[in-house]
């Protein structure tokens, strides 16, 4: 199991007390917690309050990476909202197809909590193992919970790969949310406030290749970036 999911609980301003809470919801998603009132997943898995409008993403559609031939869902991320990622080719054919799923996968998070997470959910199903799929549902979940979206850009650097012995990849990266806001989902409104060190955050993520040849997240350690990005 993970030890925390994403920590941008709140976009600008998460902090510590957000892993916190990432890490509480992640064990009541991989069955250490109750089911109470406070969770809003249906018995189909779908997360109430989610979106429907027209930016949703459409997953059903299908891309193939150049030259794998390997059919992946489109991810669309919504007017206002911006990913975008550094080093993204690094001249080594393997690492370039670790970071392009990881690319995709960090963008379909995104797109989840700012359009439909069950929308989105057959491309957080292709880019993630079970268990960092019920961490990122959780995580998503904490944003529909809260009332909120974002709106903004959201930089992604120092990205490096590690090719593992039991062949695996571990993929070390810096997530800069300065430019990113929390937007209330009813209202619209957006809250924007200067930027901390808490906008920073390093991540340190497991990925595996299963049958098909995609190399999915299989667990995502994740804290401060203060010291590390910035």
């Amino acid at each position: 199991m993970q030890q925390t999911s994403h920590s941008r609980l709140m976009r600008r301003g998460a902090g510590a007390a957000s892993l916190a809470v990432a890490a509480a919801l992640l064990l009541s998603a991989c069955g250490g917690g109750d089911s109470s009132s406070s969770d809003k997943a249906d018995k189909s898995g779908k997360i109430a309050g989610a979106d429907t409008g027209k930016d949703t993403a459409s997953p059903a559609a299908s891309d193939s990476a150049p030259g794998d031939g390997i059919k992946r869902p489109k991810v669309v991320l919504p007017k206002g909202v911006k990913d975008t990622f550094e080093g993204e080719k690094t001249g080594d054919p393997k690492k370039d197809a670790i970071l392009a799923d990881n690319q995709q996968n960090l963008s379909a998070i995104d797109s989840a909590i700012t359009t439909d997470v069950n929308a989105l959910r057959p491309a957080l199903e292709f880019y993630n193992k079970p268990d960092a799929l019920a961490a990122a549902i959780a995580y998503i979940k904490t944003f529909y919970d809260d009332g909120k979206s974002f709106v903004g850009t959201t930089r992604y650097y120092n990205r490096r790969v590690t090719i593992l012995k039991d062949g695996a990849a571990a993929v070390t990266y810096c997530e800069d949310a300065t430019k990113t806001y929390p937007k209330d989902r009813k209202t619209g409104k957006v809250t924007k406030a200067p930027a901390t060190a808490d906008d920073y955050t390093f991540y340190n993520e497991r990925l595996e290749k299963d049958a098909k040849g995609v190399w999915q997240s299989a667990s995502v350690i994740s804290g401060s970036g203060a010291n590390k990005c910035v």
